[in-house]
């Protein structure tokens, strides 16, 4: 029942600008951690080793909050888990990239800037559409589905875990001259608390939007995308939309020959897509939310 609560909060109220105006968010707070940490230790020799040092003790650091407020009683733990849950913001991000395509191309790369890291400058409707959607699907697993799955299986301290850690991933585990080693640990347990999540958000989306029956396809598509986890909901997402998603896209100044996911799905992309896949993103929610209510009634 909490984790029902928790999904409808953040539905009703996402992140209240009023409050995060005044108070740093705890995602703010755990990237500050990470930045501190990436600074003080990413440098000299062992950085593998000192990343992975840094991920126990951030891994461990949550679990003892986690565990600690999860003593304050449910209301505390509804709190914590609808503010951790961004499902509402998820969905106002990639609505606002629509918005702006329909305002024009300029807006809407940079609406697309907020939620993507690649470069925008020289995107056209399409790619800026074709972004969103992206982020749209693998956010739907790592901001949506894969909190609340260890907040099912874990609790507080579960949600908090997986929290730091993909907070961590987002902002050293790249392949880069400076993140490659020191970033080792953090990517590596990210993929692993992702695995089980993005092949259930694939799932979902493949079972709410009718698609099981091309199931095949989508688990064939995944080996086209370059993440292990991203591909699966992508996959899925592509599918469900007869669109083509992924391909090539820069990356600071230089273009990345990705291949497309379903490269005979359409790729000439519209604002109206965008706001397709918001609708698939709210059937994976109410599936989800269905599935709650199930299991607190077994």
């Amino acid at each position: 029942m909490t984790l029902i609560l928790a999904m409808l909060l953040d539905a009703a109220l996402g992140e209240p600008r009023w409050l995060w105006s005044r108070l740093p968010h705890p995602a703010v707070l755990m990237g500050r951690m990470i930045g501190f940490a990436d600074t003080r230790f990413n440098k000299g020799g062992m950085q593998r080793a000192k990343g992975t040092g840094v991920m126990l003790a951030l891994g461990f650091g949550a679990l003892l909050l986690g565990g600690a407020l999860q003593t304050l009683g449910p209301l505390v733990e509804v709190i914590v888990a609808a503010i951790l849950i961004a499902q509402r913001s998820l969905t106002e991000h990639v609505l606002a990239v629509a918005n702006g395509l329909r305002t024009g191309l300029p807006s809407g790369r940079s609406a697309v800037a907020m939620i993507v890291s690649r470069d925008t400058a020289g995107m056209d409707d399409s790619a800026v559409a074709r972004a969103a959607i992206e982020s749209a699907a693998e956010n739907m697993s790592d901001g949506v589905v894969a909190p609340l799955f260890w907040f099912a299986v874990a609790g507080l301290p579960g949600l908090l875990l997986y929290k730091i850690t993909n907070t961590a991933d987002s902002m050293i585990g790249y392949r880069t001259p400076r993140h490659e080693a020191f970033g080792w640990a953090a990517a590596r347990f990210d993929d692993l608390l992702n695995l089980i999540p993005a092949r259930g958000t694939a799932f979902l989306i493949a079972l709410t939007q009718g698609g099981l029956r091309d199931w095949r396809g989508v688990v064939a598509d995944t080996g086209l995308h370059r993440s292990p986890n991203a591909g699966w909901p992508e996959a899925a997402m592509a599918r469900a939309l007869g669109i083509a998603l992924s391909g090539p896209r820069a990356y600071d100044g230089r273009m990345q020959d990705f291949p497309f996911v379903n490269p005979t799905g359409r790729k000439p992309l519209l604002a109206q897509d965008i706001e397709a896949s918001i609708r698939v993103l709210w059937a994976v929610w109410a599936a989800v939310l269905c599935l709650g209510m199930i299991l607190a009634l077994l």
